[in-house]
């Protein structure tokens, strides 16, 4: 085993929080790494463990630097949105095709209106948001233009997951967010599934495993021609989407590529 794989398996092998959080020093030629464990009850409550975990994980993301989230449906890559160099980063640690877009990630819902140009109505948003889908809207001038440059659309996100809802509130603008794997690799459910990819992180943020029905990912619909929606991605909750669009809001499926 070479020192840096002895690393993370110390890691692997130790009982992470907050006061004892691991950290890669020295040990490699590669950027340290913090894993901070999330304790259940510190994932729904302001903790003093989670707020820590919130503040060291936002001086991060302040900084430029790029993070593991754990969201509802898979563990996540995160960046600010408004950085273009960690948005670079975050192509270059998951080997992504560039032509491939970032999702962004929100807090709340009246947050998305700034970053993107939206034509249904506001209920429809607070009937699916927060939760296990992607939005594909039209975006608005005021997201960076380096973001996904080859298109007026992005996909918008506001997991069901309270420390992720924090971290985007306090960020007080959106979040870069991509799956935690390899590009072409399968998404991840447990950090210890993307191990290889900790190096390459400022801080991991150990929410411990999500259910595995979920690593189909968030259900990606495109909403961006008013009345009509076109499934991209059928994900986790695929069935339960489509009804709230047609029954509820009488929008039809676009079939058109």
């Amino acid at each position: 085993m070479n020192v840096c794989s002895l690393a993370r398996s110390l890691i692997l092998s130790s009982q992470l929080s907050l006061h004892n959080p691991v950290r890669i020093r020295g040990m490699c030629k590669e950027p340290k790494t913090s894993v901070l464990r999330l304790l259940p009850l510190a994932q729904s409550r302001d903790t003093p463990d989670a707020t820590h975990i919130l503040h060291s994980t936002l001086q991060a993301l302040k900084e430029g630097k790029v993070i593991a989230v754990p969201t509802d449906t898979l563990y996540g890559l995160a960046c600010l949105a408004q950085n273009s160099e960690a948005i670079k980063r975050v192509y270059d640690i998951k080997g992504r095709n560039g032509n491939k877009p970032l999702a962004i990630c929100v807090g709340e819902v009246q947050h998305i209106y700034k970053y993107c140009k939206v034509t249904v109505k506001k209920e429809l948003l607070n009937d699916l948001l927060p939760g296990p889908v992607t939005l594909v809207l039209e975006r608005s001038e005021t997201l960076n233009a380096d973001l996904n440059p080859f298109t007026k659309l992005v996909g918008v996100r506001i997991p069901d997951h309270p420390f992720m809802r924090r971290l985007c509130q306090m960020c007080n603008e959106p979040l870069a967010l991509t799956s935690a794997n390899i590009s072409t690799q399968s998404s991840t459910l447990a950090v210890h599934e993307f191990e290889e990819l900790w190096p390459k992180l400022a801080i991991v943020v150990d929410g411990g495993p999500i259910a595995d029905q979920s690593r189909l990912g968030s259900t990606v619909v495109d909403l961006s021609v008013p009345g009509r929606y076109r499934i991209i991605r059928p994900g986790c909750a695929c069935s339960a989407t489509v009804a709230i669009l047609e029954k509820k809001y009488a929008l039809l499926e676009d079939s058109s590529n």
